[in-house]
């Protein structure tokens, strides 16, 4: 025991060090924990956890995950997809050692023992022998000896009782195999880094189930005389994202073309849920009927009122029409009606561009069933482009509504004369890329001139058998 200079005693320095072990595996631990929940993608996670335990508790090591596909074979099922080494030299050498070693482990290598049993195996010296005798000649055998480790420890990655990886820990001469108390370490972060894992998987298909769902949903639109529409979906992200924002372009029994845009309140399947039962609801009172836009969503109103669907959704309804004598003119009208929604943008056929407002403010679809729909018409020359969208396209945290609208007009005015699928796409590059946080839809309509073939760039008609293939 030492004294200090006031005659108090310090700590025995064997349990001083104990004490530093403690904390710096502590902190190890917290490490892993943070880092790895930093990110849902599986292949993201396993790659940090190979540099978090390196060197800290192994001169390099491998992570192998356990591929979700059960209907393949066992060992065809694994892959590298971690690796590491202290020395820098020495990483291209892990590289493709772990590119090379699953094919050539035999159904007895170490790796294939510690995934059936879900326990740690060590070969605490003359490892690299032991390996090569696991792998067929070739590649993997020759690296393995270039790597030249002396111990190896593997530890399964178990989450819910299920198998999802293992982690290779490799050490040379100078250092030998992991102490008693580094495995317990490891162990523990292994633990927590299955959990992260298993989170993530769960994550990715849910995500998968949900974007699968929603776009199930988002069938083609129709394609009139001489109208162009194209139509796009972007989900957000994060797989939590996954809602309510929809598109659609359909047909009136007279031939006139309704354009829908609508966003369900809420970004998670519960809002992608309800906007299944909204879309199909707003069709089909506007095929019925055959009523202008205001009314459409007057009756959806009534209609989600009755059926008491408890939800909360901006929507624009706007409707294509045109007289024998406009089409002699030249023009089109566009009668719209909007709950909410962000204002329709217009490239007019001499390239300018404008936001169509309404004339009087309305609630969103699902608030107020008994408040008046209004509408509005504007009067577009053929040529023009119509832009319907959702406000993950101009509006996040960080992006206010005006402000993305206005970087929205200015994009407009540089490449609105674009083709319409190329608008489409650079629209979505450009603006949703910057705020990434919500799903967009998106709707293009291009009115093309009737005195000429329609444009083989526009796609042929596409219109129901028993309509008009005309606007009106």
């Amino acid at each position: 025991m030492v004294q200090d200079e006031d005659g108090s005693a310090d700590a025995p320095a064997g349990a001083v060090a104990a004490d530093r072990g403690s904390l710096a595996r502590a902190l190890l631990l917290a490490d892993v924990t943070a880092q790895l929940a930093r990110t849902m993608d599986p292949d993201v996670a396993v790659g940090r956890l190979a540099r978090l335990l390196v060197p800290a508790m192994a001169d390099w090591c491998v992570v192998t995950l356990v591929e979700d596909d059960e209907s393949r074979p066992s060992r065809r099922r694994l892959r590298d997809v971690g690796w590491w080494h202290t020395d820098p030299a020495q990483r291209p050498v892990v590289q493709e050692y772990a590119a090379h070693r699953i094919a050539a482990l035999s159904e007895e290598s170490f790796l294939a023992r510690a995934l059936r049993t879900t326990e740690p195996l060590q070969v605490p010296r003359g490892a690299t022998g032991a390996i090569q005798g696991v792998l067929a000649p070739g590649a993997a055998r020759d690296l393995i000896a270039r790597l030249a480790p002396e111990s190896v420890t593997i530890i399964p990655l178990v989450s819910r009782g299920r198998t999802l990886g293992a982690l290779s820990l490799f050490n040379g001469p100078e250092r030998g195999v992991i102490s008693s108390e580094s495995l317990a370490t490891v162990r523990d972060a292994v633990a927590n880094a299955a959990v992260v894992l298993d989170n993530a998987r769960l994550y990715r298909r849910q995500r998968v189930v949900a974007e699968t769902f929603q776009r199930s949903l988002l069938t083609e639109p129709v394609q009139p005389d001489h109208v162009q529409i194209v139509v796009r979906y972007q989900p957000a992200p994060e797989a939590a994202q996954v809602g309510g924002d929809w598109y659609d372009a359909f047909m009136q029994p007279d031939g006139s073309a309704v354009l829908v845009i609508g966003d369900v309140v809420g970004h998670d399947i519960e809002a992608a849920a309800l906007m299944a039962q909204v879309r199909p609801m707003l069709r089909g009172i506007a095929v019925v009927t055959q009523e202008g836009p205001a009314q459409v969503l007057a009756q959806l109103d009534s209609a989600l009122r009755t059926l008491q669907i408890p939800v909360m959704a901006t929507v624009l309804v706007a409707r294509l029409e045109q007289t024998e004598e406009e089409r002699g003119r030249g023009v089109t009208r566009l009668r719209w009606s909007s709950a909410g929604h962000p204002p329709p943008m217009v490239v007019d056929a001499d390239g300018s561009v404008r936001a169509l407002v309404p004339s009087s403010p309305a609630p969103l679809v699902g608030i107020l069933p008994e408040s008046p729909r209004g509408e509005d018409v504007v009067v577009l020359e053929r040529g023009a482009t119509v832009l319907l969208y959702t406000d993950g396209l101009v509006e996040s945290r960080t992006r206010p509504l005006r402000e993305g609208l206005a970087e929205l007009e200015a994009l407009l005015r540089r490449v609105g004369g674009a083709d319409l699928d190329t608008l489409c796409d650079v629209l979505l590059a450009q603006l949703a890329a910057e705020s990434a946080e919500d799903d967009v839809a998106l709707v293009g309509v291009r009115l093309h001139l009737q005195d000429r073939p329609r444009p083989a760039a526009a796609g042929p008609n596409r219109v129901p058998p028993d309509v008009p293939d005309a606007e009106g």
